[in-house]
């Protein structure tokens, strides 16, 4: 008897196992959402849900399944047209195209040092080839001085009398106003010259009893020029050199020994500041005079030295 009789928890809990006694479960279906709907496609795409089959009871792989397609809806609706999808993986997510660079970071550290080394090698050389050919130019240029040649001087004033100086030393005192004559040639065909003098004196005993400045002018290439010195001397104190100057019987001073010493400067620019020729001359002169001559006193080639 208590064998067959069963307790009403055991009916219980029996009775759901019992197929003839439960109830059907109802068909559920799952529409994922989409945003393909603003793109014209009113299609909705009707999934089963897995509770409909008895033998699989997982709800892991719904949920995975709707999120998937949830997520590849909005991929595909972002992309803005219609018939424009991307590639999606297995795991349901869009592939996107990587862009992988060619070589390691230091091949491309290497490739642009390298660059750099050949714009450096490239200036270097280019610098250099411009200095051989600014020393060329140079080289061929050095032979083209100025000829400069000293052609005359006149005297207009010529005195020599007794003075004081400016401390209040009696001493002969010489005053001298003359005009000096200079001929220059530029004999270069590539390019003109600047001319320009240190003062021009004129000494006796080493004292410059006059004194005068040549005014720098450009003269063109191939090209000759005559110019002209102003020389000034006003009451020069002559002190122990003066009593060599004897007078003659009609009181005038004659034979007086003097040397005529400038330097011209010459500065050609080949090519403009980059490349320029320079020369100097020297040149020393004997003259002698007194205080009747009138004329120009005129050089010859052997009266002066040229250095």
């Amino acid at each position: 008897m208590m064998l067959t009789t069963k307790s009403e928890s055991d009916v219980t809990s029996l009775a759901p196992s019992s197929p003839s006694r439960s109830p059907k479960r109802p068909v559920y279906y799952v529409q994922s959402p989409s945003r393909d709907s603003h793109d014209g496609d009113k299609s909705s795409s009707m999934q089963p849900s897995p509770m409909e089959s008895p033998s699989h009871p997982s709800f892991g792989r719904h949920s995975r399944n709707s999120s998937a397609s949830r997520f590849s809806g909005i991929f595909r609706s972002s992309s803005g047209r219609k018939g424009s999808k991307k590639r999606i993986n297995d795991k349901g997510w869009p592939e996107c195209d990587v862009i992988v660079e060619e070589g390691s970071y230091e091949e491309l550290q290497d490739k642009a040092f390298t660059r750099r080394c050949q714009a450096l090698i490239a200036l270097f050389s280019f610098v250099m080839l411009f200095t051989v050919f600014c020393l060329i130019i140079w080289g061929a240029s050095r032979p083209y001085k100025a000829e400069i040649i000293v052609r005359s001087m006149a005297v207009n004033n010529f005195y020599v009398g007794a003075g004081a100086d400016f401390s209040g030393v009696p001493t002969k005192m010489l005053s001298m106003n003359g005009s000096l004559r200079i001929s220059i040639y530029n004999p270069a065909t590539m390019f003109g010259i600047h001319v320009s003098s240190k003062p021009v004196n004129i000494l006796y005993s080493e004292i410059a009893v006059a004194t005068g400045q040549l005014k720098k002018y450009y003269q063109p290439r191939k090209s000759h020029r005559t110019v002209s010195v102003n020389l000034v001397g006003n009451k020069v104190p002559l002190y122990g050199a003066g009593s060599s100057l004897t007078l003659s019987q009609t009181g005038s001073y004659v034979a007086v020994p003097f040397t005529l010493d400038l330097e011209i400067h010459s500065r050609g620019d080949v090519v403009g500041k980059l490349v320029r020729v320079r020369h100097r001359k020297q040149i020393s002169c004997l003259l002698v005079l007194d205080s009747t001559r009138t004329k120009p006193i005129k050089f010859k080639r052997d009266d002066c030295t040229y250095s």
